[in-house]
């Protein structure tokens, strides 16, 4: 049984702080203690009120905490925060009992290093490691590297380093591909490249990428998962690798990934559901 959990929600609009609210008293009434973020010790579970850009805020502090998030969109566009407003009370109580399925994301460490070899700079990433370059600028050139090995260099606007669980973001936008969530896998995916022939490149999860800016007289920035963003310097080297252990996310009680996919995407739009074997 969960008993103690963090409740962090987007404060932008009325919509969440009404469903807060709500939650508080359902979770109080069930014998629960709710705080308000940020994540303290000794809590044991967060339950996140907003969209996926709410959750990216907290999944660090998550990870950190081994502690299971539940996700409840009263945002936009939501892949992480599965559960609709009207099945939130269902959700509460299978967390509170402990009936709940976890799906296990991969997360990525980025660290950032100079000239010396120093860490400036680390973060980890749900989604994505981006950089690019300023709205100005002329074309970047990105040197990457693979387990040691020189992979290519990148020329155009940036390079997104992309988690399976990203590839619904930044990475889609750009051209890569959509990848289970489940997946332990790594998505190079180049943004406006010069050449036609660089294309979106899927490696193992265990990959240990570098990657080096040829030319950063120009603005360049490192951007990781929207939530932290940072310019970078002449010589600086990012490196990029999956952590140990995973991001817990509580499942949806009514719908899988694929059917999110269809919702999220419009794929449902005009569609009938075809019976399975019926043009057998």
């Amino acid at each position: 049984m969960i008993k103690r959990i963090c409740l962090v929600v987007k404060h932008k609009d009325d919509r969440p702080a009404a469903a807060a609210r709500k939650i508080l008293e359902h979770l109080k009434d069930r014998g629960a203690m709710v705080h308000l973020g940020p994540v303290e010790p000794e809590d044991e579970a967060i339950v996140v009120l907003g969209g996926d850009g709410t959750l990216l805020h907290v999944a660090g502090q998550a990870f950190r905490a081994d502690l299971p998030v539940l996700g409840i969109n009263a945002g936009g566009l939501g892949f992480l925060t599965e559960v609709h407003l009207d099945e939130m009370e269902e959700a509460l109580d299978a967390l509170l009992e402990g009936t709940f399925l976890l799906d296990q994301r991969m997360v990525l460490g980025v660290k950032v290093k100079n000239a010396s070899s120093q860490v400036r700079k680390e973060y980890l990433a749900l989604n994505e490691a981006v950089i690019t370059k300023g709205a100005l600028s002329r074309i970047i050139q990105i040197n990457s590297w693979v387990n040691e090995t020189f992979l290519t260099a990148y020329r155009g606007d940036g390079l997104i380093i992309s988690t399976a669980t990203g590839s619904t973001g930044y990475n889609l936008s750009a051209g890569g591909p959509i990848m289970y969530p489940s997946l332990e896998a790594i998505v190079l995916t180049p943004i406006c490249p010069f050449a036609l022939s660089s294309r979106p490149l899927i490696l193992p999860g265990q990959s240990l990428i570098k990657i080096q800016v040829e030319e950063t007289a120009e603005e360049v920035c490192l951007d990781v998962d929207g939530q932290a963003g940072l310019h970078l310097e002449k010589a600086d080297e990012i490196e990029i690798c999956k952590m140990p252990g995973y991001l817990k996310l509580i499942k949806s009680p009514h719908r899988d990934y694929f059917t999110i996919l269809r919702e999220k995407l419009g794929w449902t739009r005009g569609v009938s559901y075809p019976e399975r074997g019926k043009n057998k």
